[in-house]
């Protein structure tokens, strides 16, 4: 008999994402593809931009090395924000591998904003990270998370010595 390895058995959750045209080659497309995602192109959406319409989040790439010297944070910081006024449940991914000085002086701007940043170190970090998050908010997913949540709170309640103590003095 073969050992269980604990990971869920359940079929891998597949979906549409629409992604910035930009990002035709870069590695995470070609996971997210691999992963028998559908992937469309959009010329239209911001550069670096990942949608993912089912679960109404969207994410956008940005590495400060792409981004000159000469190019001040505050130029990245509107573009950014603008994202966010078009993509109301939005995500930075922050892809830097915060060792530099660059990097961390770009950090330690965005983090000023009120901008929702996941740091990314590399592709498969940049697919896990999108993923969790739109799975976790996909229609179906949030349903069953939040009825475990509930369930969870109940049976907390239930087997609370505070309760059993307050239940016992009424």
């Amino acid at each position: 008999m073969a050992a269980h390895s604990g990971e869920e058995t359940s079929p891998q959750w597949k979906t549409t994402i629409i992604v910035s045209s930009s990002l035709r080659h870069h590695d995470t497309t070609r996971t997210l593809q691999a992963q028998q995602h559908r992937v469309r192109w959009s010329d239209s959406v911001d550069p670096g931009a990942v949608i993912f319409p089912r679960s109404g989040v969207a994410f956008l790439l940005v590495d400060p090395q792409d981004h000159p010297e000469h190019l001040d944070v505050s130029g990245l910081i509107d573009r950014t924000q603008r994202f966010v006024q078009v993509h109301r449940n939005s995500f930075l991914l922050l892809y830097a591998p915060f060792n530099g000085k660059r990097q961390m002086e770009v950090l330690s701007e965005i983090q000023r904003s009120n901008l929702r940043i996941l740091p990314v170190r590399n592709s498969a970090e940049i697919v896990k990270g999108m993923l969790t998050v739109a799975k976790a908010t996909c229609k179906p997913h949030v349903d069953s998370i939040r009825d475990r949540m509930s369930l969870a709170r109940a049976h907390i309640i239930e087997s609370s010595p505070v309760w059993e103590m307050l239940r016992d003095i009424l």
